[in-house]
């Protein structure tokens, strides 16, 4: 298959499987998640509630990010994410039959949120490590930044398409069963991804052995200063728990309208995405994350003033588009800085910042919403995104220094 050099990563037959069925995995979440906290809002009217859906989903994965980890390193991932996919297939249909019976309580939803959170800590170990099996190390930059524009694509059509259908249906029924449909289809693409068996190391793990990403991860200061200023940015300037505040009370928006402000920060990633696979970045890319960190928190504070539909679209989307510059450079660094022997741990220890950061978000947001009000919430979490990057880029300048994202492997301090 001829492609030009800027859809390397499509060349590969496993790739193209792999993304299609991250994709519809992804648009399946993301129509739940849209549905969820509707369903939720609605029955409770409690901010606080919307940042409980957020550390439901999250308590599993700090629980469980060493076994997952482990596991990641030691069974075949393509298995591991055969089984999650069914397992989040099944979670959809319970949500399903929830809403069929009725609900007069969330407690049941949240259950299955915590069922899901499970699935999700031994998804994402494998899935960040199976990527750099399925294209070569050269490519593998193309790969990510192509990998996440497709991701940031379900992370705009799930959301509309779930706002959509809820707000049609006026009930969450369809969403659930589209969510079921997608997760099955999701399995089967996965399913016909054709890698090379590696032999894995085989008997009992030692607590050194299930540690050890954590190790890597505290000495090498590049990889550890790149997720925490993920985790701490995005933990304090994550707005998105509160967007049904917004969409119902602020902006009179309804379910389309949240449907709309969950889409933006995706469509912003998406259009940047695309812009660095035609133009990569070449130089100072250490400051380039950096910079768009901080300008994270600028428009987290601009969304969080806004009054008006248009504006809050466009702050999200400068929001969603500053994000994936950090995003982009921190998975390449991990993956390509990482042997392949490691990578399920060192990516178990990465998604728990990763869920630190979005669910734990979350739950912050409803939090200080509850104690503060919605916009003060929002505005300090902007601030405290910006106060983050100054502090970040003094205590690891290694950060500032990274200038060419090649794949190279990363040394050890």
């Amino acid at each position: 298959m001829s492609v030009s050099p800027a859809r390397a990563a499509f060349a590969y037959p496993n790739f193209r499987y792999y993304m299609t069925a991250r994709f519809l995995g992804s648009v399946a979440s993301e129509m739940q998640a849209v549905a969820v906290a509707w369903q939720i809002y609605s029955l409770t009217h409690r901010p606080l509630d919307l940042g409980l859906v957020g550390l439901a989903q999250f308590l599993p994965g700090v629980l469980l990010f060493l076994l997952a980890g482990h596991v990641a390193d030691r069974l075949p991932r393509q298995r591991i994410l055969q089984t999650c996919f069914v397992a989040f297939t099944c979670c959809s249909l319970l949500l399903l039959a929830f809403a069929v019976r009725g609900l007069s309580s969330a407690y049941p939803i949240y259950g299955v949120l915590l069922l899901n959170g499970t699935v999700r800590a031994f998804n994402g170990p494998a899935s960040q490590a199976f990527l750099p099996l399925l294209v070569s190390e050269e490519h593998f930059p193309n790969a990510v930044t192509w990998g996440s524009s497709i991701f940031q694509g379900a992370m705009v059509t799930g959301p509309m398409v779930g706002g959509v259908v809820y707000g049609a249906a006026a009930s969450p029924i369809p969403v659930y069963v589209a969510a079921a449909a997608g997760g099955a289809i999701a399995f089967i693409l996965i399913s016909m991804i054709q890698v090379e068996r590696i032999q894995r190391p085989r008997g009992a793990a030692s607590l050194g052995i299930v540690l050890e990403g954590l190790r890597y991860i505290w000495h090498n200061k590049l990889i550890l200063g790149a997720i925490s200023l993920d985790l701490f940015a995005v933990l304090l300037g994550g707005a998105v728990a509160l967007l049904p505040v917004y969409a119902k009370e602020i902006l009179g928006a309804g379910a389309f309208g949240l449907g709309v402000l969950r889409s933006s920060p995706g469509a912003g990633a998406v259009l940047m995405a695309i812009a660095l696979a035609h133009r990569p970045l070449r130089r100072r890319a250490g400051l380039s994350m950096l910079a768009c960190v901080f300008i994270f928190g600028a428009f987290t504070i601009v969304f969080g003033l806004s009054r008006h539909m248009a504006v809050a679209v466009f702050a999200l989307i400068i929001v969603g588009a500053s994000d994936m510059v950090s995003v982009i450079v921190r998975h390449t660094l991990i993956q390509l800085g990482t042997p392949d022997d490691m990578r399920g741990r060192v990516s178990a220890v990465n998604m728990v910042f990763i869920g630190a950061s979005n669910e734990v978000g979350q739950f912050e947001s409803g939090l200080t919403a509850q104690w503060l009000g919605t916009v003060p919430s929002v505005i300090a979490g902007g601030i405290g995104t910006i106060l983050v990057v100054v502090l970040w880029a003094l205590m690891f300048p290694a950060l500032r220094h990274v200038d060419e994202l090649v794949p190279q492997k990363t040394t050890q301090s």
